[in-house]
């Protein structure tokens, strides 16, 4: 099995530290449907902030199974058109994809991606067709579970280096290791664990050695008491605790809630909530 490609490396803990907390919306509501001829739809709306305007965007997926070829186009209301072509049978484990961004006023961008993978390596490679400043590539191999990788980005008209980083770590199946740097001198220790079939547990230290230097620890949790819902608790160093319950009301309902607070202060005037619906079909 090919190993992940770079920003995949720290997936597991990511996920974990970063999906299903509702605090940031106040609301949020996403509908999804399948048709039995490989097109998808979707629409999305939420509040990003108490009583502001609501964000909405609708989405359209069609895949040729058959020829390996999909396209995407989503439309938002703020007039952001994003469109998406993907080819994912060019040839064995290579992959390409054209990604576009226009509003009534100009096309934003045009990246070109392509994606190789292979037993113990994979590369990703990306070029924006209409501002062709950075060139960013990166590479990871892996044996054994011992996985390596590496990012850097090109300036091509200053002939030089803008960025780079760095990411070792152990993968197993249900536990890993990850260790990663980059040039701005964010240094960042992660631990990830499938304690078993109910019980997720995670820790990530950030460490930014540039400019005042500073250190941000994170704890994460996630429980499922049965296989309709679940609960998840994250806590920083610096006190700021979220909390989060999901529930599948039906098959295809699910409602999630959230919230965040500093423990070490509760009055302070922090506190988030948030809920969201989804429904699918």
């Amino acid at each position: 099995m090919a190993p992940p490609f770079f920003h995949d490396i720290s997936r597991d803990i990511n996920g974990l530290l970063n999906r299903d907390f509702f605090h940031t919306s106040p609301l949020s509501l996403n509908v999804s449907t399948k048709t039995q001829n490989g097109a998808n739809f979707a629409l999305r709306g939420k509040q990003a902030v108490k009583e502001g305007p609501i964000q909405a965007s609708v989405e359209g997926r069609f895949y040729d199974r058959k020829e390996g070829v999909s396209l995407s186009q989503s439309w938002s209301n703020q007039n952001r058109l994003n469109s998406r072509i993907e080819f994912s049978k060019i040839a064995p484990g290579l992959k390409a994809d054209v990604n576009a961004c226009m509003t009534p006023q100009a096309i934003k961008n045009a990246k070109v991606n392509l994606s190789f993978a292979q037993e113990f390596f994979t590369t990703r490679a990306s070029v924006d067709l209409l501002h062709t400043k950075d060139f960013v590539g990166n590479v990871t191999l892996a044996h054994d579970g011992f996985v390596g990788g590496t990012e850097i980005a090109y300036d091509i008209p200053g002939g030089a280096l803008a960025r780079y980083a760095v990411a070792l770590g152990y993968l197993a199946s249900d536990y890993s290791f990850v260790l990663s740097t980059n040039n701005k001198q964010f240094t960042s220790a992660s631990f990830f664990q499938n304690v078993n079939r109910h019980l997720q547990v995670g820790a990530k230290a950030t460490v930014q050695s540039k400019a005042t230097p500073s250190m941000n620890i994170e704890f994460v949790t996630k429980y499922l008491p049965d296989s309709t819902s679940q609960v998840k608790a994250k806590i920083t160093d610096s006190g700021l605790a979220t909390l989060s319950y999901k529930q599948n009301l039906k098959k295809d309902i699910s409602l999630g809630m959230g919230m965040s607070f500093n423990a070490l202060e509760l009055a302070d005037p922090v506190h988030k909530f948030g809920w969201s619906l989804s429904f699918s079909a």
